[in-house]
């Protein structure tokens, strides 16, 4: 049986009152873990309470639970975040104040912590204003990401969104410039402007961007490719994207 592992800093919270005292307080959750069978009282609350939020709310066994959190879990559990995410609109405030041209970056199904974490660390490092991550089918923040970033999680704020896809489009209306990063890509990403206010989006390696992502890219830029295998790594393409912006830019 397959366990849900607890990632390093990743604190588990369990027990009816203290999930929904959770909730209640805003803290920064990855996702609720629910046992199977009744539904009814308090849990039936927890679970109203986070669809309420946003929060992805995940079935699973009285053992899974038995494993993370031992006998007073009462059927369930939350994976709390070892930061605090930020709202969107507070984000988009705060880099607008910042004198500097908007930089962020948005991932788009990207699962592997460890991709995440090594993103982090080079936004920090380029001047990414910000980082948007979904809330569902990509990896959130957990202890292996904050590892992985080697402390860039406390610096980059990231926000958690909803519908890609409404997202990149209300961006759109605020002034950014939706670039995508695709093997099959307009342009060049070197041949692209990339000096006004830019959202790159980037997506898994297996998959890459989802096709309602794409339709709202306003460009999609290619890396090229000379050898036999026909992808990077995301964050080796997010890397080059990161600074090709930044060396368009003259940032130093």
């Amino acid at each position: 049986m397959k366990q849900e592992p607890k990632a390093e800093n990743e604190e588990i919270i369990v027990g009816r009152n203290s999930v929904m005292e959770a909730l209640k307080s805003g803290r920064s959750i990855n996702k609720i873990l629910v046992a199977q069978g009744d539904r009814q009282g308090s849990l039936r609350e927890i679970i109203g309470k986070a669809k309420e939020q946003g929060l992805v709310v995940q079935t699973v066994d009285m053992a899974r639970l038995d494993a993370l959190g031992g006998p007073k879990h009462q059927g369930v559990a939350a994976m709390v975040a070892p930061v605090a995410y930020v709202e969107l609109d507070d984000l988009l405030q705060q880099v607008a104040c910042s004198g500097k041209t908007p930089f962020l970056v948005l991932l788009d199904e990207l699962e592997d912590p460890h991709n995440v974490g090594a993103i982090l660390r080079t936004a920090d490092a380029a001047g990414v204003q910000g980082m948007l991550l979904p809330k569902r089918r990509t990896c959130p923040l957990s202890g292996t990401v904050a590892k992985t970033s080697a402390g860039a999680v406390e610096y980059v704020p990231v926000a958690r969104i909803g519908n890609v896809a409404q997202t990149l489009k209300y961006l759109q209306q605020q002034g950014y410039w939706i670039i995508g990063a695709d093997m099959e890509g307009d342009k060049l990403y070197h041949e692209a402007d990339l000096t006004g206010p830019v959202v790159v989006v980037v997506g898994s390696e297996g998959k890459g961007l989802g096709r309602l992502t794409k339709e709202c890219c306003d460009l999609l830029v290619r890396i090229p490719m000379a050898g036999n295998i026909n992808s990077l790594n995301a964050s080796v393409a997010c890397s080059l994207l990161l600074y090709e912006i930044v060396r368009q830019r003259g940032l130093k």
